[in-house]
């Protein structure tokens, strides 16, 4: 099995999604534990230590898909923020918990409408709040 890559994740962020994941009723959504176990694993830093190439909370990401090179963005947002908008993904969703604390390079899969998976690269950050200056709640 390949090897996870390391995850960096603001403190910011662990808090937020610390007290989220507390309010919750157990069991109330499938990916919980994956979450949990990414949130362990991950090198925590002061929002104003991540590096501007990884995903964090509300960072817009552009990705490659590898068979075909099309490319595509998306936003990863708290599960309050995904709206009606087809461009946004939840940190509840299993991508969504998958891709918090990656960075440009790094590969990922996405589960195809219809079964099967199909293999991203993240491209781009395009926006990430604490390279734009966004350190406080």
């Amino acid at each position: 099995m390949d090897k996870k890559p390391e995850i960096i994740v603001s403190s910011r962020d662990m808090d937020r999604l610390d007290a989220l994941l507390e309010a919750l009723p157990g069991g109330a959504f499938p990916g919980e534990e994956a979450l949990r176990a990414e949130l362990e694993r991950a090198r925590v830093v002061a929002p104003e230590e991540v590096p501007a190439n990884v995903v964090t909370m509300n960072s817009t990401v552009r990705f490659r898909m590898a068979d075909s090179g099309k490319e595509f963005s998306m936003t990863l947002v708290y599960p309050r923020d995904i709206g009606e908008a087809p461009d946004r993904i939840s940190i509840l969703a299993p991508v969504g918990s998958a891709l918090l604390g990656l960075s440009v390079g790094d590969e990922i899969e996405w589960p195809r409408p219809g079964g099967g998976n199909i293999q991203l690269t993240i491209a781009e950050v395009l926006y990430q709040p604490e390279r734009e200056g966004k350190l406080r709640r």
